[in-house]
């Protein structure tokens, strides 16, 4: 097997779609079936199971995703190990991100560390901030943007971007949801009343729940949502009340249908930051962005 098999491996594993995988990939359905078919001959055993309708991985298969991810790292890293240094220094990046954190953060770090490192392939995937931190120890990713949790898991280094308010918005709109918030007597909010689109995991739930607490009421859900930006859309078309980072309510295009609710005692800032392995700081394309971003971002 190549290298390259294994990131088709892993593409299909991930998105479960022969199509999705292979605009990934950037080849045809096609080529990535017969990869996939000849992975499994030189393997011996089905990797997935398929039919009209559906893919999935095989037990086999399962396990398989973990070797893939730890050997594709692995090479990665002894690549940037074995460069020339005199030579300017080049190899792959893999970096997870939220939609908002490209526009708030990543932009930035990604046009100094462009300039400074050109030959260096950077690699953006964007998706729900509550998962960086699981990417990362599971090698899907080589670096990620994270909202700080309570507990950072052992073997993880965390270097602090920024910080944001947490603020629970609701919409501009006439809807329902609008009288029912402007009907409150003497201001006075009734939040057992008021629908809820609350985040699916992460510490933006865990400090939800704890106002919720705090408060001694139970919220009614109108929805659970993966993503901040779509909790900001949901809000603004009235589904809702919505809590979300301000970072990410300055970002969005919604942000003019939606108004901030009063909250008595707000809620504690999240902090946003950089995480990695701490053991993949020694493969030096690793290391020179992790030191980009320390030298830009000095809180």
């Amino acid at each position: 097997m190549d290298h390259k098999q294994l990131k088709y491996f892993l593409g299909l594993a991930e998105t479960l779609h022969f199509g999705r995988a292979s605009e990934q990939c950037h080849i045809s359905a096609p080529t990535l079936s017969r990869q996939i078919k000849q992975l499994e001959q030189e393997l011996g055993v089905a990797l997935f199971i398929r039919d009209n309708r559906s893919v999935s991985l095989t037990a086999q298969g399962k396990a398989f995703v973990e070797y893939a991810r730890t050997t594709l790292s692995q090479w990665r890293q002894f690549k940037s190990q074995c460069q020339d240094s005199r030579q300017p220094l080049s190899g792959e990046l893999s970096f997870y991100c939220s939609v908002t954190a490209t526009y708030s953060f990543v932009y930035d770090l990604f046009a100094q560390f462009r300039q400074q490192y050109p030959a260096i392939e950077l690699n953006l995937n964007t998706g729900d901030p509550a998962f960086s931190i699981t990417h990362v120890q599971n090698d899907k990713e080589d670096l990620a943007v994270a909202v700080k949790p309570t507990h950072l898991p052992n073997g993880i280094s965390y270097l602090p971007l920024g910080r944001s308010p947490l603020v629970i918005i609701a919409p501009t709109m006439a809807c329902p949801l609008s009288d029912l918030l402007d009907s409150n007597v003497n201001g006075v909010m009734e939040w057992s009343q008021l629908p809820f689109i609350m985040p699916e995991h992460g510490i933006l739930k865990e400090r939800l729940d704890t106002f919720c607490t705090e408060l001694q009421f139970t919220p009614k859900v109108y929805a659970h949502v993966s993503g901040h930006e779509a909790m900001v859309a949901l809000a603004s078309l009235g589904f809702g009340i919505a809590c979300i980072p301000e970072i990410v309510l300055a970002q969005s295009p919604f942000k003019e249908q939606v108004r901030y609710l009063t909250v008595s005692e707000p809620m504690e800032p999240i902090e946003v930051g950089l995480v990695c392995k701490t053991k993949r700081l020694t493969d030096p394309v690793v290391a020179v962005l992790w030191k980009t971003a320390e030298n830009l971002f000095i809180l």
